[in-house]
């Protein structure tokens, strides 16, 4: 990692904790174990009875599990995971991504059980969780906004107000988290009336909130995000941004870092405001700010994540960062240095996903220089139908992305997974296209490219 983030003189020669409890499953579960044990921390999982057989589950030190397969009764389940965090004495709490991650309850319960969560206080993540306090508050710290709710929806009365008055067409989305989960393009108030109760059961069913949200739809931007770190002190630096326009109904599939279509000047601005803005919040830990980019070079901040993304391992790759150290170490009370790493090279992420259950009955996957892999898989595991499809992640990294688009088709070309059908024919198609080689797409292309 680059010591070069952090003051020599806050150094940690003592952790304050010593034992982290992952209230999470699957591919980042295994990634933040595996950072835990190189800094000589303890690890707890937590597991639904679907889970048994986890990879997760086998590599921590301790596992407990929190409820049966339905995730409201279990990677939901607040109480069930204090409760396994106070069972086995874990002092610190990692939330990964998705489920409880950006919940400020259960950040809040953390708090009042003496558990330091790996992550912002509840204040913030509780601002930033409703999508039109964050607006105004990314809005008076100098980004761009778009236009959008004036305040949370629950009823189809409200969000047919809103709409009237932001104008159609409208991005319906789910108040307390992002994914894609609850996200609809309205066009018109019939379409609104038929897509909202759908809408709204998946953001109950995946966060366990009902709140909607709806923002000014805009037809043809790039989705850029920008990586931010924070410590307790008031010091923020943006490690770089990434560009994830290559999405499926709203949920990422092949993201890149840095966005190489970004100017000099309109990258600058992102990372310098967004640093700003995360200043202002006294924000803590990793987080990460998405804007809207439009080919005439402006851009619109969207949503804060307040936690560690999916696609976090490109910004590693061109940073030589550990991303999920630097949360641990800013826990612990590290202090930043305020000095930006400079980015090198080029990567670039594909999310594999499964679209069957079913038991992995053969399995490959390509290692060599430049590439890595994320991970639960293993030869004989049960892919269960009760979460998120994603199985895993390739990572590329080279020094320009010519080199990496050329060897990612090798390596998606190469991997094997058998015994389930996954999306490798449908990355490898993308890859192949000349507008994605060409980076003449934006956020709706793939999904028009399947509707033709």
């Amino acid at each position: 990692m680059d010591n070069h983030l952090f003051k020599s003189s806050s150094s940690i020669s003592k952790w304050p904790f010593h034992k982290v409890l992952i209230a999470n499953r699957g591919e980042i579960a295994v990634r933040i174990i595996r950072t835990c044990r190189v800094l000589g921390l303890q690890t707890v999982t937590v597991y639904s009875t679907a889970d048994e057989q986890a990879l997760h589950v086998q590599l921590a030190d301790e596992a407990v599990c929190i409820g049966p397969a339905n995730a409201e009764q279990s990677y939901l389940n607040i109480s069930a995971i204090i409760s396994a965090a106070k069972l086995t004495r874990a002092e610190a709490v990692h939330p990964g991504y998705g489920f409880l991650s950006e919940s400020a309850e259960f950040a809040q319960a953390c708090r009042q059980n003496h558990l330091k969560l790996i992550g912002p206080s509840p204040e913030v993540i509780k601002l930033l969780g409703d999508k039109e306090t964050a607006r105004l508050t990314m809005k008076k710290a100098g980004l761009p906004v778009v236009k959008g709710s004036q305040v949370a929806i629950t009823t189809l009365a409200e969000a047919k107000q809103q709409a009237d008055q932001i104008g159609y067409p409208v991005m319906l989305k789910a108040s307390a988290g992002g994914g894609g989960k609850g996200m609809r393009i309205i066009n018109s108030a019939g379409e609104l009336k038929q897509q909202f109760a759908t809408a709204q059961e998946e953001a109950v069913a995946s966060f366990n909130d009902k709140r909607m949200y709806l923002e000014q739809y805009l037809p043809n931007p790039r989705h850029v995000e920008v990586q931010i770190i924070a410590d307790q002190y008031g010091n923020a630096v943006a490690l770089g941004e990434r560009d994830c326009t290559i999405q499926a109904r709203h949920q990422k599939v092949i993201e890149e870092a840095p966005a190489v279509i970004l100017p000099a000047n309109v990258r600058e601005k992102m990372l310098r405001w967004s640093e700003q803005a995360v200043r202002q919040l006294n924000y803590e830990g990793v987080g990460t700010i998405e804007f809207l980019y439009n080919p005439d070079g402006s851009f619109y901040f969207m949503e804060m994540n307040t936690r560690i993304q999916v696609e976090h391992p490109i910004t590693e790759l061109i940073t030589g960062t550990d991303l999920v150290e630097i949360q641990l170490r800013i826990a612990a009370g590290a202090r930043l240095s305020n000095r930006r790493p400079q980015p090198f090279g080029f990567a670039m992420e594909c999310r594999i996903n499964a679209l069957t259950p079913g038991k992995i009955s053969a399995l490959h996957l390509p290692v060599g220089q430049g590439v890595r892999i994320e991970t639960a898989l293993y030869q004989g595991y049960q892919v269960p139908t009760n979460y998120d499809g994603m199985i895993a992640k390739i990572i590329v990294y080279g020094d320009r992305r010519q080199r990496v688009l050329q060897q990612m088709q090798a390596v998606i070309d190469e991997t094997v997974i058998g015994g389930i059908q996954t999306n490798l024919d449908q990355l490898e198609q993308i890859l192949q296209e000349p507008d994605f080689q060409r980076l003449v797409t934006d956020v709706n292309w793939l999904d028009q490219k399947s509707a033709s």
